[in-house]
């Protein structure tokens, strides 16, 4: 299963994957067992970078690339 996360004008598509990632921390180290989250980045046209999460699910978010 894959969640595709837009942005919003309010937070930049990095601070939405920062906070995702730190979510996704937060679950592993509560859960009763152990995890593991995997970060993979893909180079896009116009100056722009995938970056998937991968726990369980795949979160990907487009940020833009200086």
């Amino acid at each position: 299963m894959t969640a595709i996360i837009k942005s919003s004008s309010m937070k930049s598509s990095s601070d939405l994957a920062k906070d995702k990632l730190l979510l996704l921390l937060d679950e592993i180290i509560e859960h009763d067992g152990f995890g593991e989250i995997r970060i993979e980045v893909n180079i896009l046209k116009r100056k722009q970078k995938e970056v998937i999460l991968h726990c369980g699910k795949q979160y990907r978010f487009v940020v833009d690339a200086p």
